[in-house]
């Protein structure tokens, strides 16, 4: 399905100047049904990615703790207009190895005077609150018994600073899901498990 095909080919796209290329390896969502696939995939309409591109350096990708604390002077086209024509609200999905899916509503529209469609900039807001969120709730709990541990999410495992946001992806009719990858190298989070809490 096209969606797939453009949601692997970010990683061969994206240009990198900070951080590193290691993404994290979510599994693409998709509903449970044979008949519901077909109508919220095959039949939606489904929209190109989103693409969180910036200078200074020019990359593809903002880190989701510049995007917490609105400092977007660095991201192109922040004051562009997003999911038009998509509904009140849509679904952030995200498929963390190890962990149950998990998703948020967000909403489309921001309510400020005039009322329009949420900006570049205020998505990347909304999302980098919604993976805090789920790293929040997520390290209250057990890892999935098969699960790779070098994904687990926490404050001393994978936090919401290690993360850079690369593109959104509609991945069926009402739910986009993030690409991020990590800023630092894996080896160096795995390390903060062998420090005691206080120095992690």
């Amino acid at each position: 399905m096209e969606h797939v095909v453009k949601w692997k080919a970010i990683r061969e796209l994206a240009v990198i100047a900070t951080g590193t290329n290691v993404y994290i390896p979510q599994s693409i969502y998709q509903p449970y049904t044979e008949a519901d696939r077909v109508r919220y995939i095959e039949k939606a309409d489904l929209k190109e990615p989103i693409i969180f591109q910036t200078a200074h350096p020019d990359q593809w990708g903002i880190s989701l703790d510049d995007a917490l604390k609105a400092k977007m002077k660095d991201l192109l086209n922040k004051d562009d207009s997003m999911f038009e024509d998509c509904g009140p609200s849509v679904s952030i999905r995200l498929q963390w190895p190890g962990y149950r899916a998990w998703t948020k509503q967000i909403p489309t529209m921001d309510f400020k005077s005039p009322k329009g469609p949420i900006t570049r900039a205020k998505l990347a807001k909304n999302i980098a609150n919604c993976v805090k969120r789920f790293i929040e709730e997520k390290e209250k709990e057990r890892m999935e018994m098969e699960a790779d541990r070098r994904w687990r999410v926490g404050t001393r495992y994978i936090r919401m600073e290690d993360l850079i946001l690369v593109s959104l992806h509609h991945i069926s009719k009402g739910s986009w899901q993030p690409q991020l990858r990590l800023r630092p190298p894996l080896r160096d989070i795995q390390l903060r498990r062998t420090l005691p809490p206080s120095s992690a």
